[in-house]
């Protein structure tokens, strides 16, 4: 048995595009970011960023058109594709990873949604009862009983015992 299974979860690095195909169905294509930080052997800590092309056929790529947008995060799986093709600097080849699922990540403050700490699967709406993050109330939203009180204060990595 084989498995071509890719998971990512990083940011949209450019606004989705959705075309149409001749039969009449939807396409939309976008990339992802995601980073690694690691140390290297003299302790020096070292960022590895790397670029995922996404594309996502039907109703979700409709939806994902819809609300997706640059720097919105994003939780992709799917199987990973490599098409090619001739122009005139010889033969070309892209990598793509086409999409089953697309789960949104969390919404920004600025999204006009609130800013709750839940992800969103596409065409879920934003579940009321979520606190935002700390744990406080803001406005009219209730607070859960079971919520997780964040800490205020920022977590250093390098105080991390792994």
């Amino acid at each position: 048995m084989y498995i071509n299974k890719a998971m990512v979860f990083g940011n949209l690095t450019r606004d989705p595009e959705m075309r149409a195909l001749p039969s009449g169905g939807s396409v939309t294509s976008f990339s992802i970011a995601t980073n690694r930080t690691f140390k290297k052997a003299d302790g020096s800590k070292q960022e590895d960023v790397q670029f995922h092309n996404i594309v996502v056929f039907g109703k979700q790529a409709e939806t994902c058109a819809q609300y997706l947008k640059k720097g919105s995060s994003a939780y992709v799986e799917g199987r990973l594709q490599t098409r090619s093709w001739d122009s005139e600097k010889g033969k070309q080849y892209r990598t793509e990873i086409l999409a089953e699922t697309v789960q949104f990540g969390p919404r920004s403050a600025g999204s006009g949604a609130g800013a709750s700490g839940g992800s969103y699967e596409s065409g879920d709406a934003e579940p009321a009862s979520v606190p935002p993050f700390g744990g406080a109330s803001s406005g009219s939203k209730p607070v859960r009983e079971d919520a997780i009180d964040y800490p205020q204060e920022d977590i250093n990595p390098d105080d991390i015992p792994f």
